[in-house]
Formats: C-alpha cells, sequence, structure tokens
C-alpha cells in the first residue's frame, strides 16, 4: 500500500491555524485593536462594510512599522516580544506584530500602509490569501492603517458559515470593540459603520468610558470597588442591586489589560448580591483584577477569552469580599427608614430635675363612629366637600377620575374591591351605586399615608402606591390614544445611550411620544430632549428613559403587552423614591384612588385597606 500522510503545504496549514484565531470579523476587529494599543496608539478608528465581510480597517497613531516589520509581520510565528518559551508566561501585552497577522491575511486580502515617525515615506504592504503580493513606498500619517477585505474569499466553506445577517456581525463587532475601549479609557476609540458614527469616545478617565459606552443612566448606578491584597488588586464598579437586569450584557471582567470570561468568578459577584437582587437577576459589573504575569496563563483558548489563574480559589474570595463591602460601604443594603416626625423625644437625666409622668389630654365624648359628632377636624369638611363633587356612578359603572389624568374606565359589579379584615371577614368600601358613603375625616399620617374615617369603617391608603396607579391608568390611555401632556424643558437635555437602546428608542419612538416625551434622534448614539411627560420631573429623566429601553428588550408578544409593560414602567420610574406628601395631595390622591376603584399597584402591591367596626372592636378586646 502506497504511503498516504503528506505534509500540507504552508498555506493550506496557515489557512486551517486562522480559523482558531479568526471566527469571524469580530475576531479581526478584537485582534488588531489590541495591536494597536501594543503599538502605543493613544487614538484608534474602526471602521467596517456589510459586517465586516467586505472591509474591516483600523487606523491607529502608534509607532508604525519599518519597511522590514512591515513585511516580517506577515509571517508565521513572526514577533519581536518572545525568544524563549519562559517569556509567553510574562506577557503584559496584549500579543505582538504578527502573532494574528498571519493567520489573518491567510482568509482574507490584507493591505498595509504604516509610517515611523523617524522616517520621511511610509511603506505599502499587501499580501493576498498568504501570499505576499507588492510592497511600495507611500505617502502616509504616522503609524498604521489595516484594511482586511473579503474575510474567508478563499476559503468558501468557512465563509457561508459566517452569519448571514449583517446585523448580527455588526453586534459582535459592537461587542468586541467595547470590551478593548472599556480597558483603556486612556485611548480615544472611535466605530464607524461604512462611514457612519457609531460610538466617538475621548480618552477619559474609567467612569467617563463606562458611562460614553452604557449610556448616561448608568453614572448614578455605579458604586466604586477599589481593593488592594498581596495576591491581587481590585478596581472597578458594580451596580447597585435595584439595577440588576434581565441577562449579563453589563458584566465584564479584565485582568491585566485585558478582558477575559469566567462563570466561575462571576459566581463570586453574583453570591455578594445574594437576597439583594430577583433570582434571576445579573448585577452590573466593570472589574479590573491586577496580578502577577507569572500568576494567570492567557493563553488556555487561542482566542485569549479564558484564562487560567494559580490562585483561583483566593482570587474567588476577594472578589466576593471586595463587592460585599462596597454594597454595604454605600448603602445598597436595605435599611430602616425612620421618618425623623416620629422618633420619640427623650430627655437626658439630669441631676437635681424631676421629670413628671405627662398627662394625657382626652375628650370623654368623643364617638368616631357617631354620624353626628360635631368635634370632627376641619379637615372633614373640605374632603367632604371634595368628595360630593366626584360624578356619581351611573347605571352602567362609569368610575371617572380627576380631569389632571383624564382618565375614564368601565367597570363592572365584579370590579369592586374587598379587603380581608383582621377577623378574616371581607370588608368592602361601601361604595355602592345607590348611595355613597362620605368620608368624615382624611388625615396624613407619617407623610405617606392617608387614614380615611367614615362612619362604619377606617379606610389605611398608600399615598405612593395611590400615585403610581394613577399613573398608570393615565399613561395606559395615553399609549392607546396616541396623545399625551407633554411639558417642554427650558434647556433641553442631551442623554447618551448604548447602540442597543438608541435602536430601541428609534423603532418605538411612537411610543414615547404618546406617553409626552419629546426627543431628537442626534450622532454617536445620543439623543437630544426636549419634552417630558408631565409627572416626570428632569431629577427623574435618565431613570425613567432607561428603564422605558430595559422593559422593551423583554419580549413581548402583543402590542397591549408592550404598552402596559411601558405605562407599568413609567408610574413606577415617576413615584419610586422616599416622597412626603402634603394634607392636600393626600386628599385629592386619596379621592381619585377610591373613585378609581383601584386597590392595587400594577405590579400587585397593595394600596388599600380597612378596618371595619368588628376589627377595632377585636383589636381593643
Amino acid at each position: 500500500m502506497a504511503d498516504c500522510i503528506k505534509l500540507l503545504p504552508e498555506i493550506v496549514a496557515n489557512q486551517i491555524k486562522a480559523g482558531e484565531v479568526v471566527e469571524s470579523p469580530s475576531s479581526v476587529v478584537k485582534e488588531m485593536m489590541e495591536n494597536a494599543i501594543d503599538a502605543g496608539a493613544t487614538e484608534v478608528t474602526v471602521n467596517y462594510v456589510n459586517g465586516g465581510r467586505d472591509l474591516v480597517q483600523i487606523i491607529d497613531n502608534g509607532r508604525g512599522m519599518s519597511p522590514v516589520d512591515a513585511r516580517m509581520a506577515f509571517e508565521c510565528h513572526a514577533t519581536s516580544k518572545i525568544t524563549s518559551l519562559d517569556d509567553i508566561y510574562a506577557l503584559h501585552t496584549f500579543g505582538f506584530r504578527g502573532e494574528a497577522l498571519s493567520s489573518i491575511s491567510a482568509v482574507s486580502q490584507v493591505e498595509l500602509i504604516t509610517r515611523q515617525a523617524d522616517c520621511e515615506v511610509g511603506t505599502q504592504t499587501i499580501i493576498n490569501g498568504g501570499e505576499f503580493v507588492s510592497q511600495t513606498p507611500t505617502a502616509a500619517p504616522v503609524g498604521s492603517q489595516f484594511l482586511v477585505r473579503n474575510l474567508f474569499y478563499n476559503t468558501p466553506a468557512r465563509r457561508k458559515f459566517i452569519n448571514s445577517k449583517e446585523s448580527s456581525l455588526s453586534s459582535d463587532i459592537k461587542r468586541e470593540f467595547r470590551r478593548v475601549a472599556l480597558c483603556h479609557p486612556e485611548v480615544a476609540c472611535t466605530l464607524l459603520n461604512n462611514s457612519a458614527p457609531i460610538y466617538s469616545l475621548p480618552e477619559s478617565s474609567l467612569v467617563e468610558r463606562i458611562v460614553g459606552i452604557m449610556g448616561n443612566a448608568t453614572r448614578r448606578n455605579l458604586l466604586e470597588v477599589d481593593v488592594e491584597t498581596t495576591i491581587a488588586k481590585v478596581k472597578g464598579y458594580v451596580g447597585r442591586p435595584e439595577t440588576a437586569r434581565n441577562n449579563s450584557s453589563e458584566q465584564y471582567m479584565f485582568v491585566n489589560g485585558r478582558f477575559f470570561r469566567s462563570p466561575y468568578l462571576n459566581k463570586a459577584v453574583t453570591k455578594a448580591y445574594e437576597k439583594l437582587i430577583p433570582e434571576k437577576g445579573y448585577p452590573s459589573f466593570f472589574l479590573y483584577i491586577e496580578v502577577d504575569a507569572e500568576r494567570v496563563d492567557v493563553n488556555v483558548h487561542a482566542q485569549k477569552t479564558e484564562v487560567k489563574f494559580a490562585d483561583n480559589e483566593a482570587l474567588w474570595q476577594i472578589l466576593n469580599a471586595a463587592v460585599r463591602e462596597t454594597l454595604a460601604k454605600n448603602g445598597a443594603m436595605p435599611l430602616i427608614d425612620f421618618e425623623a416626625e416620629e422618633v420619640v423625644d427623650i430627655p437626658v437625666a439630669t441631676m437635681g430635675v424631676r421629670y413628671a409622668e405627662p398627662r394625657a389630654t382626652t375628650k370623654d365624648n368623643y364617638n368616631p363612629f357617631a354620624e353626628n359628632y360635631e368635634s370632627v377636624e376641619s379637615g372633614a369638611s373640605a374632603a367632604s366637600s371634595e368628595w360630593s363633587a366626584i360624578p356619581k356612578l351611573s347605571s352602567e359603572f362609569d368610575v371617572a377620575t380627576s380631569a389632571e389624568f383624564g382618565v375614564g374606565q368601565k367597570a363592572t359589579d365584579t370590579d369592586f374591591d374587598y379587603f380581608e379584615s383582621s377577623d378574616g371577614e371581607e370588608q368592602s368600601l361601601g361604595l355602592d351605586i345607590a348611595s355613597r358613603e362620605e368620608p368624615l375625616n382624611i388625615s396624613l399620617c407619617g407623610g405617606r399615608y392617608a387614614v380615611v374615617t367614615f362612619v362604619s369603617k377606617i379606610v389605611l391608603v398608600d399615598l405612593q402606591r395611590a400615585h403610581e396607579r394613577l399613573l398608570y391608568n393615565h399613561y395606559a390611555t395615553s399609549l392607546h390614544s396616541g396623545h399625551s401632556v407633554s411639558q417642554q424643558l427650558l434647556f433641553p437635555e442631551l442623554l447618551t445611550l448604548t447602540e442597543e437602546e438608541f435602536d430601541l428608542l428609534e423603532e418605538y419612538a411612537v411610543d414615547f411620544a404618546a406617553l409626552g416625551f419629546d426627543i431628537k434622534a442626534r450622532e454617536g448614539n445620543t439623543v437630544e430632549v426636549f419634552g417630558i411627560p408631565a409627572d416626570v420631573s428632569t431629577e427623574q429623566l435618565d431613570r425613567a428613559v432607561y428603564d422605558l429601553l430595559q422593559s422593551l428588550k423583554l419580549p413581548q408578544s402583543a402590542v397591549e403587552l408592550r404598552r402596559n409593560a411601558l405605562a407599568q414602567t413609567l408610574a413606577h420610574s415617576a413615584t419610586v423614591g422616599a416622597v412626603r406628601f402634603t394634607q392636600e395631595e393626600a386628599e385629592r390622591l386619596t379621592i381619585q384612588i377610591l373613585a378609581a376603584n383601584e386597590s392595587y399597584t400594577p405590579a400587585g402591591k397593595r394600596i388599600i385597606t380597612s378596618l371595619g367596626v368588628s376589627d377595632i372592636k377585636n383589636m381593643l378586646e
């Protein structure tokens, strides 16, 4: 039998090997950006066409290359940094010119234009499919420009496996661009799609770079991490628990200036958020780890996204402790909110001074259930008068709320809410159709709750939740009608969004307009806000837009579900936070929520409960 094992031609071997380093156009962007930064660049520009299949162009202002280096860089195993095996485990840079160029040039048509500062002219080198074509002098700025055309043109089997959707390839390129840009805020990074700007990130601090990529709404949610041990340094930022997402798109971890993936170490961070976020929530984090280069192996995977630490378990403990300390130090843990006006004033004992027990003041003839009791507080008459002004329920059970919200809803007899009393009996609000029981008094308690006294019951109202429910009704109606009241801003607000958020805002611009937003798109994933919903303040703007866009990322099978989610999200954003209501606001909101006959927020939290006569009697026995 004849011998059948043969050595592959070098060009074929290089094409096969290229598959380990170059999987798609995004791999080219990653490798070439890292090479540019290794070359000392302070500015890097990436431009791509047709998802990178037709062209990936990388321009940097680094050191550039001599004509000889420009030719040698495309040779297999060409390097300026490794002379022995030990050098591989002590590299402090991403790689070296030629580490990826050989693989990239083997499966594409590459043109390199480069010049060093001490050379008067530059060099143009052309490589097609791994074969040298030409090298000629040319005019060029200091630095390097790589044009990678027709990726996998000479390996049709590989090319057809590149995702056919341009949008998917673009998303992959943006992802790799963000990873490199987040790791090097000191480098100005620009990303263009067919020469149209996507990201334009100037040299900045780390927090500004994060905000520049993730959007303005991220700024207020970042908590700084800064820990140094004998094993590792950990710096960066983590997100507040309430901003946890339903995916891992805002989870970035770097080691010695390189992005890497590690489910094991990600778990260390997530574990620190235990019981602070939903079970399937993903906290945001941007963590930068520094360890001795000899204690980490970055060559486990050809694309260097997987690494191996010599102190893996110790590093897990360091990360977990660092994040937990940051969360605790910044008050991200739930705390008891003590109202200042409800704190009991206990006098300090002084020698020789006697303190008498305070005498209680009572009214012996007081009866809260007496219809003709005359000593009701002055607020009762005003509340009763305002209550009487509300339209009575018609035979069709029309429930009308204040004109401020412009809501009119149809209710059936099953819509009237009942509340479970302390003794297990169901107590009705008593707002029947034939006759309505008017409140005797509405009192404000603790700045957030209303206590409503009727002849036969006491009703407790959570004013903040009532406000949220009324806003939800209003926004839901606006989304259905297609228009809403908008307050114009004296000075327009500029918001920076992620690419995904910018696309969502453009796609659902009609819904945002219906909610009351007046927004104009600008370049570089930025938008200018000229008007906002009447119930949203400028301080809440960032958060409201961010929350709305996050809700749109969730899969919605129907328009109705999407609109309900938008209405619920905006209502919550407009009312979130500690709010203290005035007596006048308490009376207005109480009357509106009772008239609307709503007892739960859109998220299912109770707004109203009641205590009947039997409840009060049982509580006092």
